[in-house]
């Protein structure tokens, strides 16, 4: 199965006629989207271009989000916040929203409360679809500061996914494997950057896409 995964629309219009020419260029079955959809609103923005995209869509919020993005992701597509699901014939498990940040953004989890809402849904080689990245993953701001989330990390080490998607940290695009797990960044959508999942049962394999791809 064929994903196009996106992530930090922050309500960039062109980011949706990026999204449709990719999904047919590339033959994507589905689109995954690890949040920041809208850039604090309004959460009719998601629903809308949710819609627009015409095939399915997973879809999680980001922590400039509204938390009444829910409702609006429900209505256009399908939730994978705090839930996980079979998709393809892998499980995957969400989480959207981020741990806190110095800019008190909308959609922000304590750290415990991420952990009471993934430990029950997380699995052994799951696939995971957040917001914020685990620490020390693909979670370095220019400062050279990591900022993911710990218990995320910790549930990672636990349960050993075969592969995390996180967006939150523009600067952090890219693809890591470490200890058979992969850690992926597609780079924010509003900038043109997106990537190609193919699983194909347990095989797994990426294709960043920058802005000309």
């Amino acid at each position: 199965m064929r994903f196009l995964v996106i992530s930090d629309i922050h309500a960039k219009k062109a980011s949706l006629n990026s999204a449709k020419e990719r999904i047919e260029r590339h033959g994507a079955d589905a689109v995954l989207i690890l949040g920041d959809i809208t850039h604090f609103g309004p959460a009719e923005w998601a629903a809308e271009f949710i819609s627009a995209l015409g095939t399915d869509v997973y879809a999680i919020p980001g922590n400039c989000d509204p938390p009444e993005i829910m409702e609006a992701i429900s209505s256009a597509g399908t939730s994978l916040h705090g839930v996980s699901m079979d998709i393809g014939g892998m499980v995957f498990a969400g989480l959207g929203g981020s741990n806190p940040t110095i800019f008190e953004t909308p959609f922000e989890l304590d750290e415990e409360v991420i952990r009471e809402m993934l430990d029950p849904i997380a699995e052994d080689a799951m696939v995971l679809m957040l917001h914020t990245p685990p620490y020390g993953r693909n979670d370095e701001i220019p400062s050279g500061i990591s900022v993911g989330s710990h218990s995320i990390r910790e549930l990672v080490d636990k349960h050993r996914p075969l592969l995390v998607m996180a967006g939150h940290v523009h600067e952090a695009r890219g693809v890591i494997e470490e200890d058979g797990i992969i850690f992926m960044n597609p780079g924010p959508a509003r900038d043109g950057y997106a990537a190609l999942l193919d699983i194909d049962e347990d095989d797994i394999s990426i294709e960043l896409l920058g802005p000309q791809d």
